[in-house]
């Protein structure tokens, strides 16, 4: 199937997942958003609000209860191997070979494409060139973050999730990743980026969306989130977001 190319590249309606318990859990509670083709944008929360489940169903790893979802204008119950083809994926914790070294682990992420950029340059891209010999099991944890990040650009994927990339990275790795996401952006391509750095979400997200309990609590341009709500950036927004949250949920203090 081949998908338009003017529609949105991830389209989410009324998402919902809900993993069986007594009671039930829901994860992602009537979740709807939009991603436009070319944009770089932003899913923030505290741990356990709901946005890795949402990417995960996002990439195709796991399936909703209930809900649309369509991703590149298709759908991953039908177009599942055409998807495959079109997108990149960075997990927070990428499982690599320990036994490969970082030259075999790129050059195989790369077979899995039919196109794609040479796996020399990916690890350019990322300042892993001089680590090709390396066993990944040999390189330090931030390495082997910027390798998981280089296998999922190597398809140079037309739509690429990175969540959150730049967690346990020094000060020169975490610009190396932004430098790729914004020369992705200028090509084209569509991140979506999950991050709990506030920083981060200001210098590359076009938009963003404020996850929590499941749900979305705010969505916009980062500065018009900021204006609208009286804070002086997103850490102060963030921080009004959580306190509101506190208090819808602890309810009124007891009496005496």
């Amino acid at each position: 199937m081949t998908a338009p190319a003017d529609g949105p590249a991830i389209r989410v309606v009324d998402l919902v997942k809900r993993y069986p318990g007594r009671p039930p859990v829901d994860a992602v509670r009537g979740l709807s958003l939009e991603v436009r083709r070319g944009e770089c944008f932003g899913l923030l929360g505290p741990n356990g609000a709901g946005k890795t489940t949402t990417v995960e169903i996002l990439e195709g790893l796991l399936a909703p209860t209930s809900g649309v979802v369509e991703v590149l204008g298709m759908r991953w119950d039908r177009d599942e191997r055409s998807l495959r083809e079109r997108i990149g994926v960075s997990l927070q914790e990428t499982r690599l070979s320990d036994k490969l070294t970082v030259a075999e682990t790129i050059r195989l992420f790369r077979a899995f494409y039919a196109t794609g950029i040479d796996p020399d340059e990916a690890l350019d891209m990322v300042g892993l060139r001089a680590k090709g010999a390396a066993r990944v099991g040999a390189v330090s944890g931030g390495e082997r973050q910027r390798l998981a990040v280089a296998t999922a650009i190597v398809g140079w994927p037309e739509l690429l999730f990175l969540d959150e990339p730049t967690t346990g990275l020094d000060p020169q790795s975490r610009r190396q990743v932004w430098d790729l996401v914004e020369r992705c952006r200028g090509c084209g391509h569509t991140v979506l980026l999950t991050t709990h750095f506030m920083d981060e979400a200001e210098r590359l997200c076009d938009r963003l969306a404020i996850v929590d309990a499941g749900r979305i609590i705010a969505a916009g341009r980062p500065a018009d989130l900021v204006r609208d709500s009286g804070a002086e950036d997103l850490d102060e927004l963030f921080l009004k977001l959580a306190g509101r949250r506190l208090s819808e949920t602890s309810g009124p203090a007891p009496a005496g």
